[in-house]
Parts: C-alpha cells; structure tokens; sequence
C-alpha cells in the first residue's frame, strides 16, 4: 500500500515520466497501455487513481459469472475504472449515462479497453474518459459485466490489478503496481530536474547532442 505522501510526489510526473521509469525497472511494457487513448475532456486533463477492474463478457457467453448490480456502481471514491471489453467487439460499453453515475461517485476517470460513445457528452461533463475506440451502438445486446476487482491481462506480462496506481494525460495512459511507486519516484526526480535544464540550455541554443553527453549522462 503506498503513502499517501508517495501517491502526492507520483502525482507531479507525467505519463511519459513514469512510463520511462518502469522500463529501467524492467516492469512489462513500461506499464503503458498501449493502443488507450484520451477522449475526454481536453488535452490538459491528467488523473491518477487506484484501478477498479471490471471484466466485460459477450452476452452470449452464459457460462461466466454475473454482476449482483450495474458495474457502474461499482466505481470508488478517488479510483479509475479499467473495463476490459472482449476483443473484436464493435459496441461500446461505456456512455455519458455511466459518466454521470461515475463521477457522482468520486471515481478520478474512465479507462476501457474497448470501445466508448457518447464522446460530447464525456467532454461536457468535464469527466476524463480514455478508451480504444469509439461506436455508436450500446452494449446492451453484445456484452456484459462478468467480473469485478479481478486481476486483468492487458498484454503479454503486463496486468492491472485491483489497487494498481493508473495515470492518465494527453499522452496515455500507464499503470504501476504500488509496490514500485517510490523507485519509480526516485527515477523520475533528479530526471525531471535533468530535463528541466535541456529545456533552459535549448532555449539558449545549446546542442542537443552536447547536452546528452554533458547533462543527462546516465539519467
């Protein structure tokens, strides 16, 4: 379980920050989801909360189990719902109905691994929701929720479980066990710092290449 002073220090690094830091931790992927992207509300827009899983079936599949209520009630108080939608499918599984019900209930942001619509509404309600991609048609005769809070494979070696840290901005979206949050801190503060001063010596007119070599050596 991380701190919350480690979550707050974590909160100031972008996607790309975080991303670059679990790769030379060798964790899958560097945590990014790859192929999710941003839809709502605007390129500004970055969130961060403990993930929700949600496993999506398609409604044919009469074996898996059910949901006891709607899994959009299953949101939390500052946590990013991750839905897993069945690959290949062409619906979407998540609306501005859902938005509306998830932010009521203090959830940080939507994360679907699949399809979304209702993309004006997301953006007006100012609710950050990232997704594969988009469809006009609903889930109600294609799919449905199987699972809750259950370990998801995204790809490969990479998973997100339930209470895994999930950070979203204009960049994507990257995902980190709470277990690394303060080596992943660690690297991204003297790097931000280094970075920072790339972009004061590039301003002056300074060498990329010189920098590389006198500046960011290892970092």
């Amino acid at each position: 379980m991380a701190s919350k002073r480690s979550l707050e220090l974590l909160r100031q690094f972008t996607t790309c920050d975080i991303g670059d830091a679990l790769v030379r931790l060798k964790y899958p992927y560097g945590g990014f989801l790859d192929g999710i992207r941003m839809f709502s509300p605007g390129p500004d827009t970055r969130v961060m909360g403990h993930a929700v899983t949600v496993q999506m079936v398609e409604m044919s599949d009469k074996s898996a189990p059910r949901v006891e209520k709607h899994f959009v009630d299953h949101n939390e108080d500052g946590g990013i719902m991750y839905i897993q939608q069945p690959k290949g499918l062409y619906s979407a599984c998540w609306g501005g109905l859902m938005s509306t019900r998830a932010r009521y209930l203090g959830a940080q942001a939507a994360v679907v691994d699949g399809r979304i619509r209702d993309v004006r509404e997301h953006i007006e309600f100012g609710f950050p929701v990232f997704a594969a991609g988009t469809s006009v048609l609903g889930s109600n005769t294609f799919s449905r929720a199987s699972r809750i809070n259950v370990p998801l494979q995204f790809k490969g070696d990479l998973w997100i479980n339930p209470g895994d840290i999930l950070i979203g901005d204009a960049d994507g979206v990257v995902v980190t066990p709470t277990s690394l949050i303060d080596q992943v801190i660690a690297i991204c503060q003297p790097r931000a710092e280094v970075d920072e001063k790339f972009f004061v010596e590039l301003r002056r007119g300074a060498s990329m290449d010189h920098l590389i070599k006198t500046v960011r050596k290892d970092k």
